[in-house]
This record gives structure tokens, C-alpha cells and sequence, in this order.
């Protein structure tokens, strides 16, 4: 637990036992937005060391605009927000939904701070959410939009490994349908292998391996689909190593998905190799949105069908200035976020026909905004005589932006490689990354 302002420091082993066992996820922040509290359970739902949180504000840490943060609400407003749900992306990418109470910490009459309890969704949400899908009958690979040469490509090494029957290990970013082409491949013949069983690996609760035990002991014919299995500890992978070892092939088939390049997770310590080598006889890599735009269009076309079919939607589109936006825009949540942004965008409609401008949310304009500026060019940084001077720091934030952007791309937006070339840690350009996306 990390407890940065301590009033009775004899107390502090009763607070720190109660902060760390109970079974909600606790942070509280002072008035500046930084972390003063922060639990072994929020450890867990957010998947962030403690020594991350500690220096940093909430929107250097999570990718959500500020109006969108309920702890930040309740430090402008003073208050309190109850049972709401809050869908957000870590630093490291994960997704993260979570039902939260936030309240106004007062001390003197005066405004401290503000603290959140929080509840993890994430895995409910995954049983009741079917993004991606066409309708909502079970997930075949015919039912999957995949418009894009890449997707196509998966597809077509994914029905592969559904003959083969072999274990398989998906590669993508969150929200890019790994789960979905899991479940296709559970899916491809008719009758499908059983049961389809998903192990969310979110959590690290040792509790988790003994549960799947329990499950799967009597059952022959199942999918066992090990989702983001680089979350799990090491010691938890090396549990879940042996009892799949154990459960055997049978009429057993075997996938699990990750978020990163393996050898890069396994450098780092957060994948063993050995649960890599088990998973990998088919490795299939999932594009990311920002690298697959082609997707894009057909995606939403295909959810306002559907929205109207179901809801009677009067959308049919969206406009052009719209569809350049998306296109433009870098999608860190990928397809999911896509669907979550229709979501809010669809519900508020009433009689308009297209998706417009004005019909998006403010926090995603913002963000898009900021995100596909390509105005600054190398010739900025250039001092000339005819041209006013810019503030230093203003001049030197926009140097950072330009060349960290460029850098990025120039290796294919891979972290760990333009943190080696630029000579700092992935820890520091992820924080830099975020920090300049403000």
C-alpha cells in the first residue's frame, strides 16, 4: 500500500491491514490530482505498480479525458458519485471497467482531497459485452468484419489452426477481437469442441487456477481460451503451466491471447517462456485499428444496421468530415473503443440521419484533435530572423512532441525500440507518450 501523508503513525498498521484486505479497490488523490492512497486491490484491478502511481497525476496514468475521471469530478464539484461505472484504459494499455463510489474528503471544513472505492467489472462486463460482432448469435469467422488485407490474413491463419487443433497464441493489443477469434475458431465446425471457457487472467488472485481446477476436472470436450494470460503472475503461470499439462489434448483445445510481443514480455520478466512455448504452435498477431483503417467504415455501417434493426435507430451514416476524423485518429482502444464511442454517440441521437461533428462527445473531439495535428514540421524548430521567438518551454514541449512522434514511427510505434534509441527506459517514454497526449 502506499500511504504518502501519515496523521498518526501509530495507527498505521491497523489502516494498512484494513486498506489491503478489503475486497474493493481504494484511491484517493489530494486536491492536486495526486496519488495519496492507493491499494493492494486497486494493484490488482489496474494492473500499475505502486511505484508508478505515486509521482503522477490520474491523467498521466489512465486514458481518460478529465471531465471523464469521477475522481476528478468529485475534486471539482465536491460531489459525491455513486454507482458509477467507469470504462478506462492503464498506461500498459488494459482495459478496465469498474463500478465506483467517490466522495470529498474534507479536513477543517476544507476540501483535502477526494477518495474512490472501486469495484472490477471487467470480466462481467466481458460476459454481457459482445463487441464486434455482426448480430448476436455465436461468433463465427463469417460473422467477424474484416475488411482489411491483414484481417483476412488472420482469418485465414486462424481457420488453419481450428483444423489442426493445436494450442494457439493470439498477439494483439486490447480491444483488437482476440477473444472473438478465439471463439471462432471454437466455432468453425459444426458441432463446435464443447464447451467455450474463457480464463480471465486480469486478475492475480490465487484463487483463480483452483476455480478453473473445479471447472474443468469433469468435462472432456472443452475450449480452455486463457485470455491475456501476461497479466497473471509468474508463480500463477507456472500453476496454470502445470495443470494444463496435466488436463492433456484429448478433445481439450488450448488458446490464450497476450498484449505484447512475447519476447519482449518474456524479456521483462512478465511472461515465462515455458507457458509461451506451450501456447505457440500457432502464433496469430491481430492488427491494431490504427494499422487496419479499412476496417473502419464497414464496422460502422454494419452497427447502425443492426443498432436500427434493434432499436430503430434513424442513423445511416456518418458525415464525411466525420470519417476523416476516424480515419485520422490513432484508436488506442481499438475496435472496442470504436463500439463504445457509437454507444454513446447512438444513444443521445434522436431524429438526425448521419453521425456529425457536433454529435460526438467533447472529450473525444479533444482528444482526436490533439492526437492527429501534423502541423509542425522539422522547419519549426528552425530559429529565423522574420520569425517572433517562442517561450522556452513552449518551444521545448513542441521539440519533445515532434521528435518523440517521429521516433515512434520511425520504428513502427514499438515502445521498448525507440526507448533503446533514445536511450531512456519504456517506463519513462510510456509516461512521456501520455504525458504530451494531454
Amino acid at each position: 500500500m502506499l500511504i504518502l501523508n501519515k496523521i498518526d503513525e501509530s495507527l498505521f498498521p491497523f489502516h494498512e491491514f484494513a486498506v489491503n484486505h478489503v475486497e474493493v479497490g481504494i484511491h484517493a488523490v489530494d486536491k492536486n490530482g495526486q496519488t495519496v492512497i492507493y491499494n493492494e486491490k486497486m494493484k490488482v484491478i489496474e494492473g500499475l505498480a505502486l511505484e508508478d502511481v505515486g509521482d503522477r497525476s490520474i491523467l498521466e496514468l489512465f486514458n481518460f479525458e478529465q471531465e471523464e475521471s469521477t475522481l476528478l469530478k468529485v475534486l471539482q464539484s465536491e460531489i459525491i458519485q455513486l454507482n458509477v461505472k467507469q470504462t478506462y484504459w492503464n498506461r500498459n494499455g488494459t482495459e478496465i471497467t469498474t463500478i465506483n463510489d467517490t466522495f470529498p474528503i474534507y479536513h477543517d471544513g476544507e476540501l483535502i482531497g477526494a477518495m474512490e472505492l472501486a469495484r472490477d467489472v471487467t470480466a462481467l462486463e466481458k460476459y454481457v459485452l459482445q463487441p464486434f460482432r455482426k448480430n448476436s448469435d455465436p461468433v463465427t469467422f463469417n460473422r467477424i468484419i474484416a475488411d482489411s488485407s491483414s484481417m483476412k490474413a488472420v482469418i485465414s491463419t486462424a481457420k488453419k489452426a481450428a483444423r489442426a487443433k493445436l494450442p494457439v497464441l493470439l498477439i494483439g493489443e486490447t480491444g483488437t477481437g482476440k477473444d472473438l477469434i478465439a471463439e471462432s475458431i471454437h466455432n468453425e465446425f459444426s458441432p463446435s469442441n464443447g464447451l467455450f471457457y474463457t480464463l480471465f487472467c486480469h486478475s492475480s488472485d490465487p484463487l483463480l487456477i483452483d476455480r478453473l481446477i473445479d471447472d474443468l476436472s469433469d468435462i472432456d470436450s472443452v475450449t480452455l481460451f486463457c485470455e491475456r494470460v501476461d497479466l497473471l503472475s509468474i508463480p500463477l503461470q507456472q500453476e496454470l503451466l502445470s495443470i494444463l499439462v496435466k488436463l492433456g489434448a484429448r478433445d481439450r483445445q488450448f488458446m490464450a491471447s497476450i498484449g505484447d510481443d512475447p519476447v519482449e514480455l518474456i524479456a521483462s520478466g512478465a511472461l515465462l517462456k515455458d507457458l509461451y512455448y506451450f501456447f505457440s504452435s500457432f502464433t496469430i498477431r491481430v492488427p491494431p485499428l490504427r494499422k487496419r483503417k479499412e476496417d473502419i467504415s464497414p464496422f460502422i455501417s454494419t452497427y447502425l444496421v443492426g443498432r436500427s434493426d434493434r432499436f430503430g435507430s434513424a442513423l445511416q451514416g456518418i458525415t464525411t468530415e466525420v470519417e476523416q476524423l476516424f480515419l485520422g485518429y490513432h484508436w488506442p482502444g481499438n475496435v472496442r473503443e470504436l463500439e463504445f464511442l457509437l454507444n454513446e454517440v447512438t444513444s443521445l441521437a434522436t431524429t438526425e440521419i448521419v453521425i456529425t461533428y457536433d454529435m460526438l462527445p467533447l472529450h473525444f473531439r479533444m482528444k482526436s484533435g490533439d492526437m492527429t495535428d501534423e502541423t509542425i514540421q522539422a522547419a519549426d524548430f528552425i530559429i529565423q530572423p522574420d520569425k517572433e521567438l517562442l517561450p522556452l518551454d513552449q518551444f521545448l514541449h513542441e521539440a519533445e512532441v515532434y521528435y518523440l512522434h517521429k521516433a515512434m514511427k520511425l520504428h513502427n510505434d514499438n515502445v521498448t525500440k525507440t526507448a533503446n534509441t533514445l536511450g531512456m527506459s519504456r517506463q519513462n517514454l510510456q509516461y512521456r507518450l501520455r504525458k504530451i497526449k494531454k
